[in-house]
């Protein structure tokens, strides 16, 4: 049985968590899900407090904003798919034959079970040794704050800071079928005559892409 697995200088004193950790639930009942939600908590506690010790200046809504970059599910898979972890994850005929290998959610569930593996097996500071080993150089390449933030936030602040009203977002229309919706949202604004129109796969990423559009037409006629 495995003691480690590429791409994590860890070596299991107990290689029945790391084959756990690496068990998808269509390959057994024992399998990495419960390992994974106590890798999520290990992570983000661990995430937050380096983000507390390199921003002292960060607002607690700044941090939220950076740890929510460095968590999210793509940012796990790209890790697990450059440990080429996937290769190493059981999983039953269905999901092995359909790729499952190879799929973002699987890939980043896998590595947070792997840490929760680690915790268990080696506790909280070798857990840390391993997130941070990782995360460090992704913390020091993390754009700068204002960048993190979402364009329905920066559009909000752009016209806080005018003292102008605040936009308001109107569906226009939505069509599709369930599984492929697509939404028109227009960006409006009560005090000029301005709108901006973008569509999206859901109604949220429509209405950050007109806000998005709203933000750069502002500060293009400012300019």
């Amino acid at each position: 049985m495995n003691d480690s697995v590429d791409g994590i200088d860890y070596r299991f004193e107990d290689p029945a968590l790391l084959a756990e950790a690496l068990t998808h639930r269509s390959a057994g009942s024992v399998n990495y899900e419960r390992l994974e939600f106590l890798g999520d908590s290990v992570l983000s506690a661990v995430i937050a407090a380096r983000l507390f010790e390199r921003h002292p200046e960060a607002s607690e809504g700044d941090m939220s904003r950076m740890r929510a970059r460095l968590v999210r599910g793509s940012t796990l898979a790209d890790i697990a798919a450059g440990m080429d972890l996937g290769r190493h994850v059981q999983l039953g005929e269905g999901e092995r034959k359909s790729g499952g290998f190879r799929r973002s959610s699987i890939l980043a569930d896998t590595y947070e079970a792997v840490l929760g593996a680690i915790f268990l097996d080696g506790g909280f500071a070798a857990c840390r040794a391993v997130i941070l080993d990782r995360f460090d150089p992704l913390i020091d390449a993390l754009p700068a704050i204002d960048e993190l933030k979402d364009p329905k936030t920066r559009l909000q602040e752009w016209l806080q800071a005018r003292g102008r009203p605040l936009p308001e977002y109107l569906l226009l229309e939505e069509s599709g079928a369930d599984h492929q919706k697509s939404f028109r949202v227009a960006c409006r604004l009560a005090d000029a005559e301005e709108q901006t129109e973008q569509t999206g796969g859901s109604r949220r990423k429509a209405e950050q892409a007109a806000a998005a559009r709203m933000l750069a037409q502002l500060e293009a006629a400012e300019a």
